[in-house]
């Protein structure tokens, strides 16, 4: 072989190497979409489901956390002994785990983490997940005990939530813009209103994930975000806000569609102590004057389950209680009547971005003034509706879903966003969390789901759907949502 050709030969070879390289790395990051930008990056102190979806197992991890499967596993936690009264839960940390500043992650974090979550100035969302603390003890570095008031057959369950992470003493002062956490990938860049970049952290304790970097686009309009989908210009869309466009994307072989369900209940929340909603019949009004199906077909092109109460319908101890308030618009102008509304009443509605909101809301108003009620639609942000709304109790009805797993504990809150205040449901709700037993706890979920039916403290509307696009060569994306997550750490690209 002459110089000549052997020179070329190792141009071509280089030009191959360099094409494989450069396949190699396009396989190794991803661009995933959402419809909402988080607010900040710390899921300890906010109820915005868009924190989560960024950073829930990627930036930060718990105790236990959860599989997308709904299983919970073991977190940072590596085993756990109970009590034999159930009170006492001793952790055993896994060893060598490092937050992304290189300090290391003990039990004195672990402490600092669940003691702040316990403070009187919390701003934690799901305080009520850590009540039954009444101490943290660090036993040794790797080791911590945590003791309850009384036994809680939810506590690793609630310890898998996003709102219990572990986080770094270090970190706090900047949390929200530079979080710091022991996971799989390292949070990188944040252009605002624009995307996140995670990259992966080549010191993380566990397995190393596939991907090498991944950036959250955030895009808003449902138009918007078929379009960049269809240009490939994103690798997946989590919860597609567009369901009226899957059928296309079922019909491309350049697609994947993934179907499942989630945590959300979207329900048309109610004041329950703002006149005239403070009075039961009104409520009633409310839930009959509602077409569920019609709001489903409406707004989600048939996709969603319609509920009659706040519980998912693939939970085992789901009662379906949608006969409660069934559409009986005449119904419900006599409730309004018998409540001296016969005339109506006007009130507010506020909408917050996603897709089922806001369509969703178009159709309730529509229904709600078929029998006399007058809503005014307020479209609001995420930033607003949780300072409005959520924070400020100031609203009529809204409508949101719910997407924590397993959440119907918050209706024995008092000052939770609806409001409502009823003895017996936190008595039914106290006597859950001290019952272990799998048959008891159920019949106790089935009380409590019929309480709140009854006491129509809510429109309950559907159980949202998990609506994904990806394109074909994407594996490993959760198809279910038991929490608000999208887990990186599983995902990769087939050959």
């Amino acid at each position: 072989m002459t110089q000549q050709m052997l020179r070329s030969f190792a141009s071509a070879l280089a030009v191959g190497a360099s094409l494989i390289a450069t396949q190699g790395l396009a396989k190794s990051d991803i661009t995933i979409a959402m419809q909402l930008e988080p607010p900040h990056l710390d899921p300890t102190s906010a109820a915005a489901q868009a924190i989560d979806s960024v950073v829930y197992t990627n930036i930060f991890e718990g105790l236990t956390r959860f599989k997308g499967d709904g299983s919970v596993v073991p977190g940072l936690a590596e085993s756990w002994e109970i009590s034999d009264d159930g009170k006492e839960y001793t952790f055993r940390l896994h060893d060598g785990v490092t937050f992304h500043d290189g300090s290391v992650m003990e039990a004195e974090d672990v402490k600092f983490s669940l003691d702040r979550a316990l403070g009187e100035d919390s701003a934690n969302a799901q305080k009520a997940l850590f009540a039954g603390i009444e101490s943290v003890e660090i036993v040794d570095p790797l080791t911590v005990k945590v003791t309850l008031s009384e036994p809680n057959g939810n506590f690793l369950f609630n310890m898998a939530w996003g709102d219990a992470v572990i986080v770094s003493p270090d970190s706090i002062d900047d949390i929200k813009t530079n979080p710091v956490g022991t996971g799989a990938f390292t949070f990188g860049e944040w252009v605002q209103g624009d995307s996140i970049t995670l990259n992966r952290n080549p010191d993380y304790w566990g397995d190393q994930p596939a991907l090498e970097s991944a950036t959250f686009k955030f895009i808003s309009d449902p138009t918007a975000a078929f379009a960049a989908m269809m240009a490939e210009d994103i690798d997946a869309f989590d919860n597609f806000p567009a369901p009226e466009n899957l059928p296309q994307f079922e019909a491309d072989p350049r697609f994947q569609v993934l179907v499942g369900s989630t945590e959300g209940e979207t329900i048309l929340s109610t004041n329950n102590k703002q006149p005239p909603f403070d009075d039961i019949r009104v409520r009633e009004a409310v839930a009959h004057a509602i077409d569920r199906q019609a709001i489903i077909d409406g707004a989600m092109f048939g996709y969603g389950t319609p509920i009659g109460t706040h519980f998912a319908p693939h939970n085992p101890a789901y009662v379906d209680l949608t006969g409660n308030s069934a559409y009986d618009p005449e119904k419900a102008k006599a409730l309004l009547a018998e409540a001296g509304f016969a005339d109506g009443f006007e009130t507010t509605l506020h909408l917050p971005p996603p897709s089922y909101a806001r369509r969703g809301g178009e159709i309730v108003a529509a229904q709600l003034a078929d029998v006399g009620i007058n809503a005014e639609i307020i479209n609001v942000e995420w930033a607003q509706w949780l300072e409005s709304v959520f924070k400020g109790k100031d609203f009529g009805l809204t409508i949101v879903s719910h997407t924590e797993p397993m959440d119907i504990g918050i209706y024995a809150r008092p000052d939770y966003y609806f409001q409502y205040d009823s003895l017996d449901f936190q008595t039914v709700m106290d006597t859950l969390n001290s019952t272990t037993d799998p048959e008891e706890r159920a019949k106790l979920l089935g009380e409590a789901q019929r309480l709140i039916a009854e006491d129509y403290v809510n429109g309950y509307l559907f159980q949202l759907a998990k609506l994904g696009v990806a394109k074909a060569g994407v594996q490993g994306l959760w198809k279910n949502a038991p929490t608000a997550a999208i887990d990186l750490t599983e995902i990769s690209w087939s050959e």
